[in-house]
C-alpha cells in the first residue's frame, strides 16, 4: 500500500471533533493530518451542523453526558449516517454500551501517540472512502465467545471481515481452539458463527478468529459488510 502520507496527499477528508479539549484536538490533528484527514472543531449543535455540512468522520468522548445524543444524530442523519465514528474511552465498557451505533474505533485515554497512530493507520482508508479496497471493517461491538467452558467470555470486536474478525479480550483465549461467536453487528440480527483462533497477541489482549467456511453465519457477516459498504 506504500507510504500512507504520500498515497493520500491529494485527498482531504473532514473529521468533526465534538467537545474535546484543545490538547486532545492538537494531538489528534497531528496524527490524522499525515493521512490526509483534517480535524475540524464543531462547537455548535451537532445535529444542526450535520444538516448543513458533510463530514467523513467524527470523534467524541464516549463518557460525555451528550455522547448518546450525538451518536443518535449521526446515525439518523440522511447525509452523514455512514460517517466513521471514533470514540475516546477510559475502558472497554464505555465503548460497548454504544454497540448499536456502530462505533468504528476507540482511542484509549490517556492518549498515547503510538496507539493513536495504530488506530488511524487501520481505519483511514475507510474515512477517505476507498471502501472497495477496504475488506476489513473496523467496528467495536460486543462479542460473546463460547470456548467450551462453563462461563462464556465477553470480548470487544476490533475489525470484522467476511473471513474472520479480531477481538480484544481481557481473558486469555486458548490458541487453535474452536469456539462459537455470538455477534450483534449494528442494524443486523444476532449472528452465531463458528471460528478458530488463528493468531494471538496475549500481551495486547488481541486475538484473531477465522470463521468456519461451512458455517452459514459467515454468509450473514458478509451480507452485513456488503450492506455497510453499500455494495449489495
Amino acid at each position: 500500500m506504500g507510504n500512507a502520507s504520500s498515497s493520500v496527499s491529494r485527498i482531504m477528508a473532514r473529521l468533526a471533533s465534538l467537545g474535546l479539549d484543545d490538547a486532545s484536538n492538537t494531538f489528534l490533528q497531528d496524527s490524522f493530518r499525515q493521512f490526509g484527514i483534517h480535524l475540524t472543531e464543531v462547537n455548535e449543535n451537532f445535529a444542526e451542523a450535520l444538516a448543513r455540512r458533510k463530514f467523513e468522520a467524527c470523534v467524541l468522548r464516549l463518557y460525555a453526558p451528550e455522547a448518546e445524543q450525538i451518536l443518535s444524530a449521526v446515525r439518523n442523519s440522511s447525509s452523514n449516517r455512514r460517517m466513521v465514528i471514533y470514540g475516546l474511552a477510559r475502558n472497554s465498557r464505555e465503548a460497548l454500551q454504544f454497540s448499536s451505533y456502530g462505533i468504528n474505533a476507540v482511542f484509549d485515554e490517556p492518549l498515547e501517540r503510538q496507539n493513536v497512530l495504530r488506530v488511524v493507520r487501520a481505519t483511514y482508508l475507510l474515512v477517505i472512502h476507498e471502501l472497495r479496497r477496504y475488506v476489513r471493517i473496523p467496528v467495536v461491538t460486543e462479542a460473546i465467545l463460547d470456548i467450551g467452558q462453563p462461563k462464556n467470555l465477553v470480548a470487544a470486536s476490533q475489525e470484522v471481515s467476511g473471513g474472520g474478525m479480531s477481538v480484544l479480550s481481557q481473558s486469555p483465549i486458548p490458541a487453535d481452539s474452536t469456539i462459537q461467536v455470538t455477534l450483534t453487528l449494528p442494524g443486523a440480527p444476532e449472528i452465531k458463527v463458528r471460528a478458530v483462533v488463528c493468531w494471538a497477541r496475549p500481551n495486547e489482549n488481541l486475538y484473531g478468529l477465522r470463521f468456519d467456511a461451512n458455517d452459514d453465519g459467515r454468509l450473514a457477516v458478509r451480507r452485513w459488510i456488503d450492506q455497510y459498504l453499500q455494495l449489495g
